[in-house]
């Protein structure tokens, strides 16, 4: 068995700037991440809210918090973590490519693209039914495409889409948009999106090969009508991937989100949590790093405390 002074779990930008501030601090330590270095970071097209960095793409600035992490030597483990486990004062961390024995964890598993759950979404996902307009965007060169969601996410991506797609309807349940005041008028401005708004999917149609309608309600009236699109792109919220902790470690009832005190300790001592995983109220690149910093230090002066 390896053994480290901190197991990071997760490669995106939180466990990255936790494995910068680790290193800093003289521990060693390993990232392990299942092949999506960078994170989920990697499917934004554009970020322009992230200070010191008027413009860049996610996968860009993905490549600089590995970069950055290598550069202080921290081990990158390119594997699948099966489990996580207390033994005594340690952890171990059960992978593909073996099992690792911690003084720390930290978890930093963000989070994913949450799913409708309406007939048709299963069915046709990969088939017309896309969570990443970076990813998929390209294939709705002059089709006409939905959007769904509110939120900033919707309102930006759906506005990206418009690079490829003919028009883009953004269909939100509200009467407003709940995006940013900026991203919202940069929408308006784009003729062609459509916002659709008191309105939900009902369900998502195809011939067997492709998506060829979503079906709407008007939740105000009842009233159903068909959306003839090509392409449903789904951002309707986040869902934890809090999977190897959830037995372990306190998460919220709501949402499953991973409960930390103001050190980022969950409520197993030696297990921290960093990144859009934990309960917090703004998810973001800014706010990940952040917790990576602060996990990070938090870790050490833990070992420091208790070995």
């Amino acid at each position: 068995m390896e053994e480290r002074d901190v197991v990071i779990v997760g490669g995106g930008p939180a466990g990255l700037a936790a494995a910068v501030y680790c290193r800093r601090a003289g521990l060693k330590t390993v990232v392990l991440e299942k092949g999506n270095w960078g994170g989920a970071i990697n499917r934004t097209e554009e970020i322009e809210n992230y200070p010191a960095i008027a413009h860049t793409s996610g996968p860009e600035i993905g490549k600089m918090f590995v970069d950055h992490a290598k550069a202080f030597n921290a081990e990158m483990v390119d594997c699948t973590v099966n489990s996580i486990a207390e033994d005594g004062k340690f952890k171990v961390v059960s992978t593909s490519k073996g099992d690792y024995k911690a003084k720390v964890v930290i978890v930093a598993t963000g989070a994913e693209f949450r799913k409708l759950g309406c007939p048709g979404e299963a069915e046709y996902t990969g088939k017309g039914v896309s969570y990443c307009a970076t990813c998929d965007g390209a294939f709705t060169e002059d089709c006409d495409v939905a959007v769904v969601g509110g939120g900033n996410t919707a309102v930006e991506e759906g506005c990206y889409l418009t690079q490829f797609a003919s028009k883009v309807y953004i269909i939100h349940r509200r009467d407003q948009f709940r995006a940013d005041e900026m991203a919202v008028e940069r929408m308006k401005k784009n003729p062609k999106v459509v916002p659709v708004m008191d309105s939900v999917v009902e369900s998502i149609e195809g011939d067997g090969d492709m998506v060829t309608k979503a079906v709407l309600k008007n939740v105000k009236t009842g009233e159903l009508s068909d959306l003839p699109v090509e392409f449903v792109f789904m951002f309707v919220g986040t869902e934890p991937n809090n999977q190897l902790v959830k037995d372990l470690v306190k998460c919220t009832e709501k949402g499953g989100w991973v409960v930390t005190d103001k050190d980022l300790m969950t409520s197993v001592p030696g297990i921290f949590a960093a990144g859009d995983v934990r309960d917090t109220n703004l998810r973001q690149v800014i706010t990940a790093a952040s917790d990576g910093a602060l996990a990070g230090m938090s870790a050490y002066k833990y070992i420091a405390e208790n070995f």
